[in-house]
């Protein structure tokens, strides 16, 4: 299985395809993202199907293509849900974070205001 990308001559506006093949069938599909990012979804999911069919054995049959699709289908959202659960919890304690370093600021330019002999406590 190999994922090519190519961009079709423009009309009126750029269009590009991204041509992948799965089971020794080429299959093309409209995108409208750059040309990089577009091989690198589509190298994603070869990658991730060749990954699957790998892991099981026999030959092929049509039912068992389906069923590989599937699977990778399910793999590549549970890594997106992954990703997607990751960076939440990131965004989360780089919230928490940054409230408690305004919380320090403020505290500390509210002990500026009251000190007006230019010296801060200790430990400010």
């Amino acid at each position: 299985m190999r994922a090519t990308i190519w961009e079709r001559e423009p009309l009126l506006s750029l269009e590009q395809h991204v041509t992948i093949e799965l089971f020794g069938q080429p299959y093309t599909f409209k995108t409208q993202s750059e040309i990089p990012w577009a091989k690198e979804v589509a190298d994603y999911l070869v990658k991730e199907v060749n990954r699957v069919e790998g892991a099981q054995s026999g030959t092929l049959s049509n039912t068992n293509k389906i069923t590989v699709m599937i699977s990778a289908a399910l793999n590549i959202a549970k890594d997106c849900l992954e990703s997607k659960r990751d960076h939440q919890a990131l965004v989360d304690e780089l919230a928490k974070r940054s409230e408690g370093w305004i919380n320090h600021l403020d505290r500390c330019a509210k002990l500026a205001e009251n000190h007006t002999d230019d010296k801060l406590p200790a430990g400010v």
